[in-house]
Parts: structure tokens; sequence; C-alpha cells
């Protein structure tokens, strides 16, 4: 008998079941129903206690909590249901599971009905409830339809899955959500049921209180069965017997578990142990019976020393290990350390056959040596590692023939490690490592892996006593406490441990001293003895060695440093003045300091030519044939010192570096040479900040490089991206900082009042002219007059227009034309930025004029031919006094010269259709009258140099020509200048103007 309690608005529940609320209790099919209130109220423990007592452990099977749409859309009114089942459930240590049922009203009494819900298991998400009552769409509509087919009444299942996916899903995913989170407190929710009010059942002859349950619960009905609920807490009773059930069991059977547990180990593993070691298959079974019996292994030695529940009767786990132990090697040796060792010795077999002083070889180097360990621990228990070898051996060899790769991959690292964990303890499990084999691969690896290890160690011990004594040097010291911070600026240091002082003080000194009295000992793996094995080891190659890194790590210090230098920014070209003054200054100049201190130190190490060297590479270049010389030589430099490959190229520039070669010339780069063409440009802007106007020079300055002239202040520009770029990529930040940006700052002062200068003059000569002479005329404006041509042409002719002239006169070097357009030089306009804007309308006016002045005089020729068109018979075309007249399908091309000679310039057209007669398209009087008539059609490219023209008739005709005209479409050309602005500034000399064109 399954006992239900109901609960819920009376209204809600008497939807589900009928008259439960007035009687109080219903039953019939081995279901009691129970009402148990609402949960809005206080909950009603009366009906509830007495069935405790009958029921003590599970007063009710299930909990059904009867609810409107609205009800649990409420966050409040869930809030405190959920409480109340809470409640509930404290009260009687039991909460079983719960169903939800929403209930609609509309009564469909004659509708088929069917259980219509989801079921929901222990660990049920908000997530997890979305999903299913998506699922259940699906079934809704297609039952939905077939009950509305047979009766348009029947539209609950309809209804309802509209309302899940229109918001019904996500408003049960809120409201079950606090219902679903909790860990301690978690509702056992069983389901989610759906129905319309259930119709009242007749009156039963059984007894009053009789209740026949509706196909709506047949669901509930049958995994409520399935269904389990929640002890909430445990009662006084229950806990006395838990406490009494464990004495007695503790007290009763202790000894006989224990006897009958130990007699069962002892006889289980050794007939395990037993049939695993007379196995002869390699398969999945064999190696979960090896893990198996290993655990076992693992286990008893593990408690053996511990008291616990088998020493109840008598312990006998020493005897059984001992036992055990053999009967597991025989397996192991038989299945894991036979292979490994196979496996191990083959690894390092191929790498004794690699070509030696291949990359490959390199490559494996660190891999053998770890496998060589391995398989020498495998011949040598006392070292054992048991985590070590368990990672190697599941690198190696991460798959086993003849058992499954997921097995293998499990298993076998625990197999490993416990093999490499008992091996001290059973040297009967060691093997015999071919020594060849070994010999051959220790020699490898001492060329390959153990010197580099040797030397790091060394190196790292050299520089943690030598950094003690020497302080790091920042960049006042380098600058000889110059005012290096008004000309540039870092907050990077160059460790103490890398200048010429601490190599000369110490560091030379560390290194012979280190090679003299420190030799790393080879360890186990790769030596039997420890005296040396190879040539690598020689104090000489170690000197080597440590001398190459240090001054590897020298030259990326002092490269970090130098790259971290930033220009000081000046705000106007009096600051500009000031830093090249002082740059210039061979007394206090920061920047001639600094390059000193670099050249000093860059020269750390270095071996100078003894006497008989030097004569004799003089005597060879004597008698070097003259057409046998390079005509660069790249090796006469011999690198004396280990920083030349990095400082050289400074060096020669400074003039410390050795000159040997014919790049030596009056016109190679130095920095005395840049210096003193510095010292030009500062002379001449000084000039220029104390003339009576400034402005004025600074505008002519730069009006002499926009005519594509150079000056001094170029010149030294480009001298000095030049001296940048031939430090190289290395140098790239110093080069920048020392050579670029002093000379850019004042390119750019001098630049931006001229560029201003510029757009005004643009403004005043020719943007003021345009502007008068096409304002609100046709076509750059909507207007009746047209923009004469002879006007246009005085603008936008080429070479003599006044746009063409400004270009030339004032811009020469800063644009020039690239065939029929004009392009930017960037190199000259470093520091400016052209207004795109301006380029493109320059471009778009030329584009007019090449379609106007195509043969050189002022016009264009084009020819035209109409083309048939239903019920259209005759059409008359009028252009400036020449006519184009089709008729009837008679098509034929008419060429025109425009502008014409007509006394009466203009466009006319009519035409004829079949049903009237003429008809008066359009009659546009003036020059550019052909323009306004082409602007009322649609023009299509067909192909190089041909078009056609269509034009909509009141009537809806569509009126079409054939066009043939030169390059840029001829006529088609000027209707490029309707909305045609010319653009005020030539130049962005403000940030607003930057933005408003999109350039940063």
């Amino acid at each position: 008998m399954r006992v239900i309690l109901v609960i819920g608005e009376e209204a809600k529940v008497a939807s589900i079941a009928p008259t439960l609320a007035e009687k109080q209790w219903l039953e019939g099919e081995g279901t009691v129903l129970i009402y148990g209130g609402s949960p809005q109220e206080s909950a009603d423990l009366g009906p509830l206690s007495t069935l405790r007592k009958l029921r003590s452990a599970r007063p009710v099977d299930g909990i059904i909590l009867s609810l409107s749409c609205e009800q649990a859309s409420s966050a409040q009114w869930m809030s405190d249901s959920r409480r109340s089942l809470e409640l509930t459930g404290n009260a009687y240590h039991w909460l079983p599971s719960i169903w939800l049922w929403q209930t609609d009203q509309s009564m469909q009494g004659t509708r088929i009905t069917q259980p219509v819900g989801v079921f929901f298991h222990e660990k049920t998400t908000p997530e997890s409830v979305g999903r299913e009552l998506t699922r259940l769409l699906p079934q809704l509509c297609e039952q939905g339809m077939r009950q509305i087919f047979t009766d348009n009444h029947h539209d609950y299942l309809l209804r309802l899955g509209q309302w899940l996916k229109l918001g019904g899903i996500e408003s049960w995913q809120r409201s079950l959500t606090p219902w679903l989170s909790g860990k301690q407190w978690r509702i056992p929710i069983c389901g989610l049921m759906f129905s319309p009010s259930v119709t009242v059942a007749a009156a039963s002859v059984i007894h009053a209180h009789y209740w026949s349950p509706p196909a709506v619960f047949h669901g509930v009905l049958k995994m409520g069965a399935q269904a389990t609920g929640r002890h909430m807490g445990l009662s006084r009773g229950r806990i006395m017997c838990y406490v009494v059930a464990v004495a007695i069991g503790l007290w009763g059977v202790g000894s006989l578990i224990s006897f009958a547990a130990n007699y069962y180990q002892m006889t289980s593993l050794t007939d395990k142990a037993q049939q695993l070691a007379i196995g002869e298959q390699v398969s999945d079974a064999e190696l979960i019976q090896l893990n198996e019996l290993r655990n076992d292994i693992g286990r008893i030695q593990t408690q053996k020393n511990t008291i616990g529940w088998r020493h109840f009767g008598l312990n006998h786990d020493a005897e059984l290990l001992a036992v055990l132990l053999p009967i597991y090697g025989v397996a192991n040796n038989r299945l894991m350390r036979d292979e490994a060792a196979r496996v191990l010795s083959e690894k390092l077999n191929a790498l004794t056959h690699l070509p030696p002083g291949s990359q490959q070889r390199a490559d494996l180097a660190k891999t053998a040596y770890d496998q060589l360990k391995a398989w020498l621990m495998m011949g040598h228990p006392e070292k054992a590692d048991p985590a070590f070898f368990s990672q190697v051996m599941t690198l190696t060899q991460p798959t086993r023939k003849g058992i499954s790769t997921g097995i293998w991959q499990s298993l076998s690292p625990d197999l490993w490690g416990f093999y490499m964990q008992t091996l001290p303890g059973q040297p009967d499990w060691k093997i015999t490592p071919d020594t060849p084999v070994m010999i051959a691969t220790r020699q490898i690896l001492l060329a390959q892996i153990e010197q580099r290890n040797s030397d790091n160690a060394i190196y790292r011990k050299m520089l943690a006593a030598v950094s003690r004594n020497f302080p790091d040097m920042p960049l006042a010291q380098m600058t000889n406490d110059t005012d290096a911070a008004q000309l540039f600026t870092t907050s990077e240091t160059v460790p103490g441990v890398f200048t010429r002082q601490a190599w000369e003080g110490q560091v030379k000194q560390a290194i012979a001293d280190a090679v003299v009295s420190r030799r790393e000992e080879l360890d186990w793996v790769l030596s039997d003895n420890k005296k040396n094995i190879s040539a690598d080891a020689s104090p000489e190659a170690l000197k080597q060695r440590l001398t190459d890194r240090y001054f590897s790590e020298y030259s990326g210090s002092w490269l970090k440093f130098l790259n971290s230098l930033r220009w000081k920014p000046a705000q106007n070209l009096s600051d500009v003045v000031d830093q090249l003054t002082l740059m210039s200054d061979v007394r206090q100049s920061p920047v001639v300091a600094l390059m000193n201190t670099v050249a000093w130190q860059g020269q750390t190490g270095k071996k100078r030519e003894d006497l008989s060297d030097s004569l004799m590479k003089s005597a060879e270049k004597i008698l070097q044939k003259a057409e046998d010389a390079p005509v660069i030589d790249q090796h006469v430099n011999d690198m004396t010192g280990p920083l030349d490959e990095t400082f050289g190229p400074l060096l020669a520039i400074t003039g410390k570096g050795d000159t040997l070669n014919n790049l030596t010339t009056e016109t190679s780069l130095s920095f005395q040479t840049f210096l003193t063409r510095v010292t030009r440009v500062r002379l001449k802007l000084r000039q220029v900040t104390n003339s009576a106007d400034p402005q004025v020079m600074m505008q002519q300055l730069a009006q002499t490089v926009f005519q594509g002239k150079n000056i001094d202040l170029t010149d030294t520009r480009e001298y000095g991206s030049l001296l940048a770029a031939g430090l190289g990529e290395e140098w790239s930040g110093f080069g920048d900082a020392l050579f670029v940006q002093p000379l850019t700052q004042a390119w750019e002062q001098v630049l931006q009042p001229s560029a201003a200068g510029i757009n005004e003059s643009w403004q005043r000569v020719v943007v003021s002219d345009w502007q008068e002479a096409t304002d609100g005329r046709y076509p750059v404006s909507e207007g009746r007059s047209d923009i004469p041509l002879p006007v246009l042409a005085e603008f936008i002719r080429r070479d003599t227009g006044k746009i063409d002239q400004f270009l030339h006169e004032n811009l020469a070097g800063l644009i020039h034309r690239e065939g029929r357009r004009w392009e930017v030089d960037e190199m000259n306009t470093q520091g400016l930025i052209i207004n795109p804007e301006f380029i493109h309308a320059v471009n778009r006016l030329g584009e007019v004029r090449d379609a106007l002045f195509a043969d050189g005089s002022q016009g264009m020729r084009f020819e035209l031919r109409a083309r048939p068109v239903p019920d259209v018979v005759e059409t008359v075309l009028s252009i400036d006094g020449q006519r184009l007249h089709y008729f009837n399908q008679m098509e034929s091309w008419q060429s025109f010269r425009w502008p014409g000679e007509s006394q009466r310039p203009g466009a006319m057209l009519t035409w004829t259709t079949t049903l009237g007669g003429a008809n008066l398209y359009g009659d546009y009087p003036g020059e550019l009258g052909l323009i306004r008539w082409l602007e009322q059609g649609r023009a299509e490219k067909r192909d190089d140099g041909m078009w056609q023209l269509t034009l909509s008739a009141p009537d809806g005709k569509k009126l079409c020509w054939l066009m043939r005209t030169g390059p840029g479409g001829g006529p088609l050309a000027l209707l490029k200048l309707r909305g045609f602005v010319l653009p005020k500034d030539i130049f962005l000399v403000n940030r607003q103007q930057n933005s408003d064109a999109g350039i940063n």
C-alpha cells in the first residue's frame, strides 16, 4: 500500500483529485491519497503523526505539490512551499520524493487523457530541467495536433507546448534553481507533471472514500514505486539501534571474521599467484590479474605493522609475503621486466647507430640519458628510483603488443613503480645490462649532455660569487655625470658583472680558477669510475665554453640596455635647438660620453695582433693579385675580440675598430661626421629662432623641401637614418634614439607651422577662387546656371591649370605624379600628414580633365546608337544642334562633338509610340545640357569604351542608347563633379583633423 500526501490550495488539489480536500483521504488500487493542506499555512501534522506510528521509517511514500502556473512563477510562493516541506521532513526525519503538478482550470472532459510530464533523477540540475522540458515539446505538438483534429476544443496539449516554448521552460528553471542547488537541504524532486482539471468521477458503490486513479495519475503511480526519499537526521531510536548493532557485531563476530578473512586471504592470494605464474600468454586478463596481485601485496605490506581487525585472529602476513613475492616476481618478469629491458636496450642500441654529430643524435641525448639510467637501475637495485623509472617507461613504451592500449597505459605505471620499489628487497629480480651497448651509449652521452650540465653549474656559481662585488651600472655613470636627462632616458641598468671592470678584475680569473679546481664528477650512469673520459672535459674546452657563454650574456645585457634608451620629446623649436647644442658639444655631450663608454666596454677581452702577424697579413695583401681581390673584403677585419661580432658596427663608426679594408673612405659613415652635420643644423635653426620673424624662415626652409630641394636638415636626417641602419637590427632601438629621433623632432618642428602656411596659401590661391566659380552652379551644385567649361579648364588643365601650378610650385618635394594620378612621397612627408581627401579630390579632377581634354583641345567626341524599344516607333535626340534620329528599328551610329558649335546649345529628346503622337522627354538648354540629360538616366559599362544608357519615360518605357567614348567615360566623367567639394586643407595639422580623416 503506497501512501501519497497531496498538498496545495483546495481548488488546485481538486483539479487533480476531486473531493480529496473535502473527504481528507481517498483510497484505490493500492494507493492512499491524503490531503495535507496548503503549503502556505502551518502544516497539519496530525495525519502524519498517526501514519508514523504505523510506519515509523517512511510515514508517506511521496508528496504531490499541486500548483498553478502563477504560483510556480512566484519566487516567494515557491520558497515558502520549499520551507514547509523541509519543516515537515525535519519533524519526521523523512522527506519522500516530491512531485510538482501544474494544473490548468480548463475543463476538457471528453478529451482522451494521458500523463504529461518529465521525470528527474537524483542529480537533476536546472539545465537538465530545461533539456527534459525541451524534449517534451515535439510530443506535445504531435499528440496535441491529433486531439485537435478530433475535437477542436481539445487544445490543452498545444497550449501547454506553446506556453513552455514561450517562456515556461525558463520560468520552471528559475523556480527550481533554489530547490536543486543545495547539497545538505536538496529537495528530492522526482518529476514535474501537467494536466487540466480532472472530471469528477461518479460516486463509488464500494465505499465513500474510494478513488479510481485517472489516466493522468498513471505516470506518478508507476514511477512513484521506484522513487526514494531522504532521511532527515537521525532519531534517538535509530541511533540506539546503530550503537547496539555495532557493539554486538564487533564483540560477537570479530574473531570469526578475522579468522575467515585471514584464511580467505591466504588461500585466494596463493591460488591467484599460482595461476598467474604458470600462465604463458600476454593478455589484458593477465595484466589485470598481475595488477590485482600487486594491490594485494601492497595492501599487506602497508597493514602488516598496524593493529586492525585481522589481528582478532592469527595474522600470517609476513609468511604470506614470503610466499607471494617470489611467485609475483616470476609473473612480473614475464609480463613487465623482460619487455622493459628489451625496449630500453633497443632504444639505446638505435641511438648508437645514428650518424655521429647528427642533429637527431643531439635531440635524443636527454631522452637517452633517462633511458640508460632506467635500464641500469634494473641491474643495480641499490639505485632504484620508482617514480623516475615509471615516468621513463611511460614515455618509452606507451603500448604493448597483446594488451589493449587503454589498459596498458592505465596499469603499467603502477606495475613499473612497484617493481622498482620492491627490487632492492628482491635482488633476484635484477637484470644484467648488455656491456657493449652500455659503453657505447655512455660515450655518446658524455659527448652530448654530461659536460653541458657541468658547465652550467660552474658558470652560475662563478657569476653569483663575482656579482656581489660589482654594482649595476646606471646611465648617469656611463655619461660621466653629464646632463643626459635633457636628451635621453631609460630605467634599465647594466648588471655590474657584465662590465669591463668585472671581467678584468675577477671574472677572467674566476674562469681560470674554475677550470683548474672544478671538475664535475661523472655520475654512476655515465661512468663506473671518476677519471676523465673525453677530450670535451679538458680544461681548455671548459674554459672556452665558459668564456663564450659569459660574453654572449655580456652582449645581451648591453644590447638590452642601449635599445631601451628613449629620446626626450621637445615641445618647441627652441627646445630642439637646445638639445642639438648639447648633443654636438664634444666636451659636455652625453651622447659623446655614452659612445666613448660603450666603445671602451665593447673592447672587453680584445686581443691585439702581434707584430709578426700584422706584418704577415700586410705582405699577403701586397702579393695578392688585383684581379683576385674581392670588391669588399669580408674577412680582413679578423675577429680578435669576443665582442667584435656584436660591438663591431658601433666600433667602426666611432673609429675604435680595425679599419684595414676599402670601406674606410671619405664617404664612409662615422659618428664624428654625424656630429659635424648636427652642428650645421643647430646653427641654421639658431638663425631661425633668433630672426625677427622665425615663422617666415621656418616656412622658407620647409618650402625648399616641399619644392623637392635638399637642405642641411634633411641631409642630416637621412645621414642619421643610414647610420642607424648601418648598426644592424640588433641596435635598432639605440640607433633610432640617438641618430634618428633628434633630427626627426627638428624636422617636425619646422614642418608643422609650414604646413599651416601651405594650407592658408591653398585656400587663398585656389579654394576661394574655386568656390566663387562653382558655388550654385551645375554640375557641382544644383542650379540653373552652368559652370563655363573655360572656367573649369582654368582650374583643372594639365600643368597650366591653377591646381597643377600650385602643386608643382609648392609641393613638388612631397607629392609626385605617377601616370595620371598624384601619389605621396612617404620619405619627405615624414612628420606630416597629407589630407587623403585632398589627394582623392585632385585625382578626381584629373579624371574629369583627362576626359574633357582627351585630344588636347577642350571638348570630346563620342558616338550614340539608339536601341529598339517595344511600342516605341521613333526617337529624336538633339545635342547642341546635332541630331540622332531613330525610326522603327533602323539602328545606326551617330557621331557627336561636345560641346558643339550651335548658337543654342543644349539637349532635347522626343519619342513617338505606337499608341500616340510625339512626346517630349526633356529640354535641357545650356552648354551642360548634355550632362543634365545624362544624369537623368542610368549608365552601365558594357566593355572598354562602351556604355549603355537607359532612361525611364513617364509612361514606363525604357529608352535605351549605346555610347562609344574614349578613356574615362567621355561626357559621363563630368558627372563625377556632382556634389564635389574641394578640401580646404592639404595637411592635417591638428588632432581633430587627424581624427576626422581616420589617421592616428
